[in-house]
């Protein structure tokens, strides 16, 4: 198969850019701006989701306006299907639950049935957070010593193991980007779905890439003549195929039925996980293997006066 990966590297750096980047901007605009719609899980508070059986078929919009009667003015309210709606709030006394439902039972003339309720502390939100950050920093560590000492038997076997981890970082900006500008333009709530999903695109991401970097390692025992380049590229194009059918026949698949007929409060972990995992095959085969050949031909030092190579096979 005569595909031409390595030598097109830049461009494909180029399309991680222009992804990841808009996403970032905006993410950290909302941010900065008190926009980002980030759930109880980060923040603490209150989840109450109930279902109403009335004939007047209430909206969002009305039960954030009954809220506001009471002196609750922080509400989101989200319907998740048909008479189910989810309203999340600062944390509320244990009294205020009782009150809202009675409020919407006098005021719809309806049937409430309390489907879930959860309260979360700020602090435990703040906990969460950290613990996640130092949950993604030790795996990160973790792999670079188990690629190191796995691949010890070829030249700078320590190389593999950073490249790995910088393409690990490419998928995490791209599940960042993805929710950011899903939260800007559907109203994606980043929750504890949203971390579930990217520690996931995260597992996938580095048993891919450790699939396309043994085959390197193999075949530099089998081509040893070969220049550097040639033989990556060679190796991608060998797990090309079992890189995609992996991906694409099992767990994608699946992802899009489930973003596009799961219920509402699915949808925004569905088509993380279904970008973010489509992200892990990318740059496996895209981002992390051209970057060996970047650090081991340190390319930053002819990068405005550089000769293209053939690396096709």
């Amino acid at each position: 198969m005569n595909i031409d990966i390595i030598g097109k590297r830049y461009v494909f750096f180029f399309v991680s850019l222009a992804i990841i980047l808009p996403g970032l901007i905006l993410g950290v605009v909302m941010y900065a701006t008190g926009q980002l719609p980030l759930a109880i899980d980060f923040t603490g508070g209150t989840l109450i989701e109930i279902q109403l059986t009335s004939d007047q078929n209430p909206q969002p919009a009305d039960l954030v306006l009954l809220y506001k009667n009471i002196g609750i003015d922080d509400v989101k309210v989200q319907t998740t299907s048909q008479g189910t709606f989810v309203a999340r709030s600062s944390v509320l006394d244990e009294d205020v639950p009782g009150m809202i439902i009675e409020e919407m039972e006098n005021k719809f003339d309806a049937d409430v049935t309390i489907l879930r309720i959860e309260s979360v502390g700020p602090t435990v939100g703040r906990e969460v957070t950290q613990r996640a950050a130092l949950a993604v920093a030790f795996a990160a560590i973790i792999v670079v010593f188990y690629i190191t000492f796995a691949f010890r038997g070829i030249p700078n076997a320590f190389h593999y193991g950073v490249c790995a981890i910088i393409a690990m970082i490419h998928d995490v900006l791209v599940v960042f980007s993805i929710t950011a500008i899903g939260s800007y333009l559907l109203g994606w709530q980043i929750d504890a779905l949203s971390l579930t999903a990217l520690l996931t695109v995260i597992g996938f991401s580095v048993q891919d890439k450790i699939v396309v970097f043994d085959r390197i390692r193999e075949n530099s025992s089998i081509y040893r003549r070969l220049p550097y380049e040639t033989l990556v590229n060679h190796s991608i194009v060998q797990t090309l195929q079992r890189s995609i059918n992996t991906q694409l026949m099992t767990v994608e698949f699946m992802l899009l039925a489930l973003a596009l007929f799961g219920g509402v409060t699915l949808k925004p972990f569905a088509w993380t996980m279904l970008i973010g995992l489509f992200s892990g095959t990318y740059s496996s085969i895209f981002i992390a293997a051209p970057l060996l050949v970047i650090w081991e031909n340190r390319e930053w030092r002819t990068w405005f006066n550089r000769k293209e190579s053939p690396a096709a096979v």
